[in-house]
């Protein structure tokens, strides 16, 4: 059997079997569809004329009115730990922000290198250099090889030519993601804002329970009296003595406990504001503090531009795509271009003889991967399932700040309604325990309803503090999930 010519071989079949392997090996990937999106309702409630403005627009210094809480504030965002470890992520993403910007500018490294070569006599290079007689590496006599150095002194560059945008998505991916480490940090201050005013309400709340206690163990303790009086005069036995006595021990207890509870909470605050345990001033108490008469929550449209999480995952989702896209491109042969100038030489005391010894030389290469294409393909499978993720997460951040402000809405709305009547419940109970006191003073009551009285009116003081404190938690709270409490920065540019 013959063999054909190899240069008829090189003519006919090569061109053929190269193209076919760059034709298989630069098939891209099919797009990630994207699902469809469910429609966002066009207004939080079932009005049918919906506020175009809402609370968020307001800045934190002018919807806190109280200036220990804006104090407060300000001293959080100077010193909170979390607040500075958002601020040093954004570093990080700058960083590699400038990382994929590098890469599509070419690399030029100054480079000095000395190397030795000792041809074979029967190589190209090895006959070559004796025939021409340019370098005295060759033994006469013998013809056999002797070591040949090389001098090089100049500049090398390596530059891969962006032909299908696979480094400008790359780039764009990190700038994207830069923008959203930036929403991330105003997320940490939304946050932020909101669990300091949220404490600083819970100590007032606190200041207000203690305050109600004292005022009952004085109430309880006029009792006490009142029924050891009694039962020296024989109006009363011990049991109504241990009866109040009990109940006096009771509210003792709770003001105890409400102690520690606002030590808990003060120092927490301090930890917020990046510092070691101390007082932290009080306003008014928190009956007096005053409540918007009406809120306005805006559109929801409106609540998507202001949120930082939901404008953080938006982000992250522009920049899983670009993710795909660049994933898809490196499917594709890339072009390098690698070029030289210097001086080159074999001997050293010939390196500085210009332009003799100087040297210059090109080299682009195509490649492209053709049959192992295991890492792209995982690559751009990995690429491909976090874009669905950060759809997904898109979808969740825009239906939780949705839920957050139609439950906090609602909520202003009911715990207003459950204020007012607890308000008229304390009036009540507190004339009822009037009314016991001189019932029993005059032998028209007995001991247990004096009891039942102080206890109840105990109860509903508490529970009206507790109220006017979630009023102001639900409003702190409808302020963070409409998107305020953040200071706007400058863009960043790519």
């Amino acid at each position: 059997m013959t063999f054909p010519p190899l240069s008829i071989f090189t003519r006919r079949f090569l061109p053929a079997l190269t193209g076919l392997a760059l034709a298989t090996g630069c098939r891209v990937a099919e797009p990630v569809p994207t699902p469809a999106a469910s429609p966002m309702p066009a207004s939080f409630t079932q009005a049918a004329t919906p506020d175009s403005a809402g609370v968020a627009a307001l800045t934190w210094r002018q919807f806190f009115g109280d200036k220990n809480l804006v104090c407060l504030i300000d001293t959080a965002l100077q010193a909170n730990p979390d607040l500075r470890i958002a601020v040093q992520r954004i570093e990080i993403a700058r960083a590699n922000l400038r990382v994929q910007r590098g890469a599509l500018l070419p690399s030029v490294d100054a480079v000095a290198s000395a190397g030795v070569d000792r041809y074979g006599a029967y190589t190209l290079n090895g006959v070559g250099n004796y025939d021409t007689n340019l370098s005295p590496n060759i033994d006469s006599r013998q013809r056999i090889p002797t070591p040949t150095p090389d001098f090089f002194l100049g500049l090398r560059s390596s530059w891969e030519i962006d032909l299908w945008g696979k480094l400008s998505q790359r780039k764009q991916a990190a700038y994207l993601r830069l923008l959203a480490t930036e929403k991330g940090r105003h997320l940490v201050e939304t946050a932020l804002v909101a669990q300091v005013a949220s404490l600083y309400f819970d100590l007032l709340a606190l200041d207000n329970e203690l305050a109600v206690l004292g005022k009952n163990q004085r109430l309880q303790e006029s009792g006490l009296k009142i029924v050891k009086v009694q039962k020296q005069a024989g109006r009363a036995n011990e049991l109504a003595v241990q009866q109040f006595r009990a109940q006096l021990l009771r509210t003792r207890s709770l003001e105890a406990e409400a102690r520690q509870r606002i030590v808990a909470a003060e120092n927490e605050l301090n930890r917020l504001l990046g510092r070691y345990p101390q007082r932290i001033a009080r306003g008014l108490p928190i009956l007096q503090q005053p409540l918007p008469a009406r809120v306005q929550a805006g559109l929801p449209a409106t609540m998507l531009l202001k949120r930082p999480d939901v404008q953080q995952a938006e982000l992250e989702l522009v920049a899983a795509r670009a993710d795909v896209a660049a994933a898809r491109a490196a499917f594709l042969p890339s072009l390098t271009l690698t070029p030289y100038v210097g001086l080159n030489a074999y001997k050293a005391s010939l390196l500085f003889n210009a332009p003799s010894s100087l040297a210059i030389g090109a080299l682009a290469g195509l490649a492209g991967p053709i049959i192992n294409r295991n890492a792209l393909k995982a690559n751009y499978s990995r690429s491909a399932a976090e874009q669905q993720v950060a759809y997904f997460e898109y979808q969740k951040a825009m239906q939780t700040g949705f839920e957050e402000v139609v439950t906090n809405l609602r909520g202003i709305g009911n715990y207003q309604r459950m204020y007012e009547l607890q308000q008229q419940e304390v009036e009540a109970l507190n004339q009822a325990v009037s009314i016991s006191d001189d019932l029993f003073k005059a032998n028209y009551a007995t001991y247990l309803e004096v009891i039942t009285a102080q206890r109840s009116v105990l109860e509903a003081e508490l529970n009206l503090s507790n109220t006017r404190r979630q009023q102001f938690l639900r409003l702190i709270d409808l302020y963070r999930s409409l998107g305020g409490g953040w200071t706007p920065t400058t863009t960043v540019k790519k």
